[in-house]
């Protein structure tokens, strides 16, 4: 059930939101992206009269003393102003999460309003899941809706567990959450062939079930980042000081194999920048992927790659981006992950349908000035990984059971 099929007029709406947003030393907010994305839900449930408490968990605190730094640093109370200026509405905040502060808050809050909790996670409660901590939350509200797709995949107090103590009329999924659902099964249930799937990031070891998943959907598998090495190495490569799970050597092996077996693609980059140094200003050349020299490491996919990769993706009616082609952070080695978020765009352009599926993709996508070139940026980096291995959600089992 989705925010649209529920009574919310003049209601008190707990909206479970996803605002764990980066902060700079100074505490202002690097990127909005996951807050924008929530203000449809909210600004709907305003519109209905709604009185709106928020509750987001923020970063992850591990001293939880009432004057300790973690408080102060992971405090919701930073995102008040910039809540108030996208929302349009006036912004209440109270430096808890439960309690009787926050029950007077929640009574005396209007329609039109928004009530902004204090981060769920400076309780123990939250990540353990404990129900009774749940059902605090939930006995401020008459309607509950999730909307924090990036924290579907815990199953946390706030985010699965509170979902047990509202009727089923009364709990249900926001607009972003909806959004997310459809585009990701959009892409694993009935795609437009061909499919191509880019693949980056440091570990194999984090994409196993993914590429397991995706190589029966998927045409085409571009792999780039630190894991293109293990893959390289699996197949007797020489790949220098270069990242490498030596554990994970046979299963590259099987991976590569079952893609054969399936006639899906794999590729691996052809050439490399390599660096002397894991440093902006170590010294660089490219190379054969497969030959790297000792003391040398890859950070980077060669133009020979970018060229091969480019021609896929814009060939391609679906695309699938999950992970970097190299370390895009220093600007030696962020031709590849630039070079591919505009083949995606450009995809987009050719009317491909094209999901930047979470983690730091969105950040090279908006990085790169083109996140509004592709059909849908996701906000949940782990919980878009686990819909697309297959995995339940907890966040979207608790709405739906």
């Amino acid at each position: 059930m989705n925010i649209q099929d529920i009574n919310i007029k003049d209601k008190k709406v707990l909206i479970r939101v996803d605002f764990n947003v980066p902060l700079d030393p100074e505490r202002n907010i690097t990127d909005d992206t996951r807050m924008v994305k929530a203000m449809p839900t909210i600004k709907y449930a305003l519109a209905e009269g709604a009185a709106v408490i928020l509750c987001s968990h923020l970063g992850r605190p591990k001293d939880l003393n009432p004057k300790s730094d973690d408080r102060i640093k992971f405090s919701l109370s930073h995102l008040v102003f910039h809540l108030s200026e996208l929302s349009g509405t006036k912004v209440h905040f109270v430096d808890d999460t439960i309690g009787s502060e926050v029950v007077d808050a929640s009574n005396t809050l209007i329609g039109g309003e928004i009530l902004l909790l204090e981060n769920t996670r400076f309780y123990n409660e939250e990540k353990a899941g404990d129900a009774d901590f749940a059902k605090s939350i939930s006995e401020l509200a008459d309607v509950y809706i999730n909307d924090a797709f990036g924290t579907a995949h815990r199953a946390h107090a706030s985010t699965a567990i509170i979902a047990q103590f509202f009727d089923k009329d009364k709990r249900g999924f926001g607009m972003l959450m909806n959004a997310e659902l459809s585009n990701a099964r959009k892409l694993s249930q009935s795609p437009e062939h061909p499919v191509t799937a880019i693949i980056g990031g440091a570990k194999v070891s984090d994409k196993i079930q993914l590429l397991k998943n995706l190589i029966p959907v998927m045409d085409n598998i571009l792999v780039g980042g630190g894991m293109a090495y293990t893959f390289l190495k699996s197949q007797g490569g020489s790949i220098g000081n270069s990242l490498c799970e030596d554990d994970y050597l046979d299963m590259a092996r099987d991976i590569l194999a079952e893609a054969k077996k399936e006639n899906t693609k794999i590729y691996l980059p052809e050439d490399s920048v390599i660096a002397d140094n894991f440093a902006a200003d170590a010294n660089t050349k490219v190379v054969a992927s497969d030959n790297i020299p000792d003391g040398w490491m890859g950070l980077d996919i060669g133009s020979k790659a970018i060229q091969v990769y480019s021609d896929v993706i814009k060939l391609s009616k679906t695309v699938l981006w999950n992970g970097p082609m190299g370390v895009f952070e220093m600007e030696a080695f962020s031709k590849g992950t630039f070079t591919a978020a505009q083949a995606v765009a450009d995809a987009t352009t050719d009317g491909a349908y094209t999901l930047i599926g979470g983690g730091d993709s969105v950040s090279a996508i908006n990085k790169a000035g083109l996140a509004e070139k592709v059909s849908f940026v996701s906000t949940g980096g782990g919980a878009m990984l686990e819909f697309l291995e297959g995995k339940e959600l907890p966040g979207i089992e608790a709405i739906e059971s």
